[in-house]
């Protein structure tokens, strides 16, 4: 499975390389440490990067996600007694986005769950993925058998190119729709790729062997529709998008209903019940929640940064946890918790930067629409 961390001799922890650290770098990748990993920030620049996304095709290397195989008896059964959704209504080559609770009903991270037919695939945040894999086996049966893929990258194709970049190399990538997976075969390497993606683009997610990602992430960066991207326009492009950050927008004090993630609870569970945390969740569903979380547009041109105080007149009702400068918008945006009474759009509340108050305006999430292929011709 790997070691959860590994130490110079000074004892401190070493930043670990993914698989394509010396592509990225070839390629001028700037590197900085992001979840224990040297990942590249950018490469020619983050406006550039994210408005090729939005118009082209954006490579990504995500590799330092988890990736994750469960099998077993009844696995299904033995996930949703740790996440709300309805696993066991997924059908093979389907998958759903759902959120690891703890026992309170906090988020532990969110996730997304892949019916493989004969085994799900869960792909988890890479920042939380040691303490993911150790509460699965925890709490899931012994008969319960999981697998850390940590001999796979995974790298992300998004924007609206990516369905022809991708058909020239796996011809199986054309008859997907969003959140449909598939298993396919590239130069003789066994592949699994989905349609799904964090910009808010159409895209795909491709899971292959590390010995397989050098030549692959060549074969589609030569095609001209094709660019390497960094975390930084992975960022902006999310943001824009209204999806949130482990570690930023999500938390162990935050549940699926403030965090404005109820989708994920399925019909079923909310009337079943018997996932974590159920009686706080259901109850915030039935009453509403205390807070929620909320897009801001903000005025003028000063960007309003993670952690950064919201008011409401001089009572401070809440925080930043996103924000940043929206190159598609065209103007400074964010995310955070506000009172439920103060999350309608149009509500108008204020952020203090350095001292200033910054007058922003509760709006409705994704700050621009979702462009993914729901289904065929669409």
């Amino acid at each position: 499975m790997g070691e959860i961390e590994q130490t110079d001799d000074d004892g401190a922890v070493e930043i670990q390389a993914l698989p394509l650290d010396a592509w990225h770098r070839a390629k001028g990748g700037r590197m900085v440490e992001f979840a224990g990993y040297w990942m590249p920030i950018q490469y020619e620049g983050i406006m550039a990067e994210h408005l090729w996304v939005r118009e082209n095709a954006g490579l990504f290397d995500v590799s330092h996600m988890g990736q994750l195989l469960l099998s077993g008896d009844k696995v299904a059964e033995a996930l949703e007694t740790l996440v709300p959704g309805d696993i066991s209504a997924l059908k093979p080559g389907r998958m759903r986005y759902s959120l690891l609770l703890d026992e309170d009903g906090g988020i532990l991270d969110d996730l997304m769950i892949t019916n493989e037919g004969d085994q799900f695939g869960i792909v988890v945040n890479g920042a939380v993925k040691w303490d993911d894999i150790g509460h699965l086996r925890e709490n899931l049966p012994d008969h319960i058998t999981l697998n850390h893929r940590d001999d796979h990258g995974l790298l992300a194709l998004q924007g609206p190119k990516a369905v022809t970049a991708l058909s020239r190399l796996v011809p199986e990538a054309a008859g997907l729709v969003f959140m449909q997976a598939t298993r396919a075969t590239w130069n003789g390497h066994a592949i699994a790729i989905s349609r799904s993606g964090y910009t808010g683009e159409d895209g795909f997610e491709i899971s292959l062997p590390n010995e397989a990602l050098t030549d692959f992430a060549d074969a589609l960066c030569a095609m001209d529709e094709v660019k390497p991207i960094g975390l930084g326009a992975r960022d902006s492009l999310r943001l824009e998008a209204g999806l949130p950050l482990y570690g930023h927008d999500l938390d162990p004090a935050i549940d699926p209903v403030e965090a404005d993630l109820a989708f994920a609870i399925s019909k079923r569970r909310r009337e079943e019940g018997g996932f974590p945390g159920a009686a706080r969740i259901l109850g915030h569903l039935a009453d509403g929640s205390p807070r929620k979380r909320v897009g801001l547009l903000v005025e003028g041109k000063l960007p309003v940064r993670e952690g950064a105080k919201l008011f409401d007149g001089n009572t401070e009702i809440g925080v930043v946890t996103s924000g940043g400068f929206a190159p598609s918008v065209g103007a400074p945006i964010a995310m955070g918790y506000a009172p439920t009474g103060l999350s309608e759009p149009g509500t108008a509340v204020a952020a203090e930067v350095r001292g200033k108050r910054v007058a922003c305006t509760v709006t409705a999430m994704p700050f621009i629409p979702h462009r993914y292929v729901r289904k065929q011709g669409a």
